[in-house]
């Protein structure tokens, strides 16, 4: 239970809630393949909707801290950088402390994170255009951008309308190859942005996975993939 903002230092860990969804969804979710540069952060973000006849769409998004340099994840070039309020704030315990469990999410904001990098999406009824998968790829880019690049982007604080411009296009989509449990299968990618690049490929008739990194991020990570289990 939370209290005016307060999380009791009793309070459960709810990663592991979030993780045993995963497991329990009726579509096969995938994420990056294990690798040094990365490590996955607990838990998943979920997105779901529903219609008269139950849920219509589901999905998937797991998310990464980046290590730049990961034979040391102590080594201080691994951080971003913060101002000394934010880092004041991540590193100072509070008067009535917090579970073990949030202090190591807290520590981890420290560090660059590939936000919702990876997001697996189910449909009911697939419509053509709106769950094509180069629809899919373009509104994964966008979602990213969207949340993860309003100052380079020059976007307002709130919720931002319209086109402004900068919001990815179907004809920037173009055939690529994607890793997938070591086999080599055929998808999408757009390679046209300066912030992002993104990829992805069909699972089966109503799945689709969609993969969006920061751009910087290439040249340390591999964006094969694999079956979550």
């Amino acid at each position: 239970m939370e209290y005016a903002g307060v999380v009791p230092m009793d309070a459960p860990d709810p990663r592991g809630e979030s993780e045993a969804r995963v497991r329990d969804l009726a579509f096969p979710v995938f994420q990056l393949r294990p690798q040094p540069s990365l490590t996955r952060i607990s838990g998943a973000g979920f997105m779901q909707s529903s219609g008269p006849t139950g849920v219509t769409e589901s999905s998937v998004s797991f998310s990464y801290t980046l290590w730049r340099h990961p034979e040391d994840h102590s080594d201080p070039r691994n951080e971003i950088e913060l101002d000394a309020a934010t880092r004041r704030s991540l590193e100072e315990e509070p008067p009535w402390g917090r579970p073990a469990w949030l202090i190591e999410q807290a520590q981890l904001l420290k560090y660059p994170m590939l936000w919702e990098a990876v997001r697996t999406s189910w449909q009911a009824s697939p419509d053509p255009e709106r769950h094509s998968l180069a629809q899919q790829l373009v509104d994964h880019t966008s979602h990213v951008l969207r949340n993860g690049f309003r100052e380079e982007l020059g976007l307002p604080d709130g919720p931002s309308d319209g086109d402004g411009g900068w919001e990815a296009k179907p004809s920037a989509v173009w055939d690529a190859v994607v890793t997938v449990d070591g086999e080599r299968r055929p998808g999408v990618q757009i390679d046209t942005d300066p912030l992002v690049y993104a990829v992805g490929f069909r699972v089966e008739e109503n799945v689709v996975c969609t993969t969006v990194v920061p751009r910087d991020s290439l040249s340390l990570i591999d964006l094969a993939l694999t079956t979550y289990e």
